[in-house]
């Protein structure tokens, strides 16, 4: 099936193919790109010298993986090069279309090939929701060469798509389209007489411009059918002008579109950008994440966890209160919900943002990494269990180990010199205390004990209280 215009003969003077502008269709369809020259953004795989450019315009295209956010102009594209090769163009929408609607393309591509030797791309849009089965049914089509497939995912292809299929095909990332993009569109609709709005006597300003390139959020079919719906909407003046200003455009376009949908991809970027805001101690970066990721559909208790976790792993025993504060915060959430519970996310943002950092917990895993290369060591006698050691003295008719053990509580400042750890691990510092809020004072306050300690040792003092 082809969700594009039908196609008149090819032009004698191109030799490219030729539309039927219709009408009826939607501003944002008529406006769709017909060739690179018309095509906007991604400047970095089809700007001038770029690798994918040089293919099209030699005419030598292999299969394709286009991945990337909705809007970013991943199907505009196939159909560009569709043109630009004068290939025949074919469309699959892998939620709605099977391996039936597979072999049924085939057989057309087969029979278009015999007859004039023409190519057929097939465009494959959210190839990712296909399985292996049907991803592995591609393969044989695209060894013969009777098919060129590019696909279409917002998904990581790594990920999403089997490795056979990834080794038939070059991928290209697409990225957000930019304001400057969707202005672009804007004025070329307001300029083209054949396709756009021309012959029409629009007059936008430029707040108006600025407001729909800005609240359509990259994507630029947004921005054209609010442009559309304010020039039917709108009457014309004496002169048979028809006036766009910001009053109008802000009617046209009343929420701004947020690219983020919380899902895939795009899922777990948001969330770095998040984690790292507040990590970085930048509440307006950290609150500016938290906020997309909500109007995306991210559930609160997410973040929360999320926070839970920054609580310990990077601001950590630097503010040991953290933890509790952003625990208390998750609760009183769920007590009161939306939309007083912004200010509770709000709450444990910005503290955890202004908080001392600290990454000292982390020292868990430097001690997991110790047991798991060399193995547990055995336990010191004088740290055993008095109680199990006593029935071994008894037995052994033998001094009771544990009896060695000194009990802190019965030295000044509650803490005496002793060793923990197996002697073969005696010294061993995985643990390495930040020097900056709670935690340097608690770090500080013990080697002061330890130092004096050491140091009333060597003055022949007793530490021991009593």
């Amino acid at each position: 099936m082809n969700l594009f215009e039908e196609e008149k003969e090819t032009s004698p003077d191109t030799g490219k193919k030729q539309s039927v502008v219709n009408p009826h269709e939607p501003l944002a369809t008529r406006m769709r790109p017909h060739s690179l020259d018309e095509f906007v953004g991604q400047d970095h795989i089809v700007g001038e010298g770029k690798m994918l450019r040089r293919m099209i315009e030699s005419g030598v295209i292999g299969s394709l993986i286009f991945y990337g956010p909705p809007s970013s102009g991943k199907t505009t594209l196939a159909h560009v090069i569709s043109r630009e090769i004068n290939a025949k163009f074919e469309v699959l929408n892998a939620v709605l279309d099977g391996i039936k609607d597979l072999r049924q393309v085939v057989e057309h591509a087969q029979k278009i090939q015999q007859m004039n030797g023409k190519k057929t791309i097939l465009f494959v849009d959210e190839i990712h929701r296909w399985n292996k089965a049907q991803q592995d049914a591609l393969l044989p089509h695209l060894e013969s060469g009777v098919i060129t497939l590019i696909g279409a995912t917002t998904e990581n292809p790594y990920y999403s798509l089997v490795n056979p299929l990834l080794s038939r095909c070059q991928l290209f990332e697409l990225y957000d389209l930019q304001v400057k993009h969707v202005k672009t569109m804007i004025d070329r609709a307001l300029t083209d007489k054949e396709r756009g709005l021309g012959n029409k006597k629009v007059v936008v300003t430029d707040d108006a411009k600025n407001h729909l390139a800005d609240y359509a959020g990259g994507d630029i079919r947004n921005a054209l059918n609010a442009l559309e719906v304010a020039v039917l909407s709108s009457d014309r003046d004496e002169e048979g002008k028809i006036h766009i200003d910001l009053e109008i455009a802000k009617e046209c376009i009343q929420k701004r579109n947020v690219r983020y949908q919380g899902t895939g991809d795009e899922h777990y970027h948001y969330a770095s950008a998040f984690i790292k805001s507040m990590r970085g101690s930048d509440p307006d970066a950290a609150l500016y994440w938290m906020v997309s990721m909500l109007e995306g559909g991210d559930d609160p208790n997410f973040i929360f966890r999320r926070m839970l976790i920054l609580a310990s792993e990077d601001v950590g025993m630097a503010d040991p209160h953290a933890l509790s504060m952003v625990n208390s915060a998750h609760e009183a959430f769920t007590k009161c919900g939306m939309p007083e519970g912004m200010y509770f996310l709000a709450h444990a943002c910005i503290y955890l943002s202004l908080a001392p950092k600290s990454n000292s917990t982390g020292a868990i895993f430097s001690v997991q990494s110790e047991i798991k290369n060399r193995g547990t060591k055995g336990v010191p006698p004088h740290l055993k269990d008095k109680t199990a050691n006593s029935k071994e003295a008894r037995y052994l008719d033998k001094k009771n180990a544990s009896d060695d053990y000194r009990y802190p509580h019965s030295y000044s400042n509650n803490w005496t010199e002793q060793q923990y750890l197996p002697d073969d691990l005696e010294g061993s510092g995985w643990y390495e205390p930040g020097n900056i809020g709670r935690e340097g004072k608690l770090w500080q306050r013990l080697e002061k004990i330890r130092e004096k300690v050491r140091e009333d040792r060597r003055g022949g003092k007793q530490d021991r209280e009593g």
